[in-house]
């Protein structure tokens, strides 16, 4: 298959990119008087002055994994990534999050469905310690087909402990977490090699199947927020869609891995079915490295207390770039 396999899948990563900057050009406006804009658009979460607090804002859906839970007709877990993939994006910048709100579109109501899905809401704000206030539902048959979850969470943190990326320096190392797999990001294309080349039934090495692995649930990192009253850190990404291209929200530097964490076995088997580019997995997926931590060297203890299964993989360098084992990837 050609290196832009997930354009041919259905989901251009660079078209989106530009559509977004044609969006975001339009947003001008900014509130006039109190409780102002903190922030510039395009970071993983964007907040308000609050006094001597930021007030931040994430949102975010869970995707096509939707299709994989109707496949399998196991929607308990849907909850948990909905939550993840937006505190994630608040965690990176030390901003705690407090409360959330769903938005559930669906063609038909079902309560077995809505039963499950609110199981798995509620295992995910209680992993993120938020409390869930409330949503909307919208029945909107012949414009949605099947549902789509997605929710919006709120966070808080004071101005002097947000964490942005500006304090990185060339020498600073990070750290990889590792993921709990594929997440909520790059299902389109995960999902295509499934239907074509195999099934959900079909069993990985392990035992696992391929529908149980694609539908595992995204790994929610709280203990960041832990690791950033304990130690210096200066900067963390959440890897999600674009892959490691979400170093650069961090600014223009070198992202040099030398010691990549391995991918989960999923992984190999969708760059091996679909003759997929190494390039373009580390573009569409997180590769086995949900969140990363830039830091000093002396921080790496403390991240490691949190989470044992945390490893250096690699350095920042002045020149701008991101490389894999001694290849440049972008």
């Amino acid at each position: 298959m050609e290196q832009d396999a997930y354009r041919e899948a259905g989901v251009d990563i660079d078209l989106e990119a530009a559509a977004v900057k044609s969006l975001i050009s339009e947003l001008t406006y900014r509130r006039k008087g109190e409780f102002s804009m903190a922030s510039e658009i395009g970071h993983f979460a964007g907040f308000v002055s609050f006094g001597k607090y930021v007030l931040a804002m994430a949102v975010d859906g869970v995707g096509t994994k939707m299709l994989v839970a109707d496949a399998l007709q196991n929607w308990s877990t849907v909850g948990i990534d909905c939550i993840a993939m937006n505190v994630n994006d608040l965690y990176v910048m030390n901003l705690e999050p407090i409360a959330f709100v769903d938005y559930i579109a669906t063609s038909k109501l079902s309560h077995d469905q809505m039963k499950q899905i609110g199981k798995g809401l509620n295992e995910g704000a209680k992993l993120a310690n938020l409390s869930i206030l409330g949503g909307e539902t919208a029945t909107l048959k012949g414009l949605v087909t099947g549902l789509d979850l997605a929710g919006a969470c709120l966070g808080i943190q004071e101005k002097e402990k947000v964490i942005a990326g500006s304090a990185i320096v060339p020498g600073d190392i990070m750290v990889g977490i590792p993921s709990s797999g594929i997440h909520s990001n790059g299902l389109t294309l995960a999902r295509r090699m499934v239907e074509q080349h195999g099934s959900y039934d079909e069993r990985l090495q392990s035992g696992e199947t391929l529908g149980e692995s694609l539908l595992k649930p995204t790994r929610i990192y709280a203990d960041v927020l832990r690791i950033c009253e304990e130690t210096e850190v200066h900067g963390m990404c959440h890897i999600t869609g674009g892959g490691l291209l979400n170093l650069n929200r961090l600014g223009e530097f070198g992202y040099i891995f030398d010691s990549p964490l391995p991918p989960q076995e999923i992984y190999t088997w969708i760059a091996q079915t679909g003759g997929i580019s190494e390039q373009e997995m580390y573009r569409t997926f997180n590769m086995g490295m949900g969140y990363v931590i830039i830091m000093p060297q002396e921080g790496v203890n403390t991240v490691k207390k949190y989470y044992p299964d945390a490893q250096v993989v690699g350095k920042i360098e002045r020149s701008p770039g991101i490389s894999l084992n001694g290849k440049k990837l972008f």
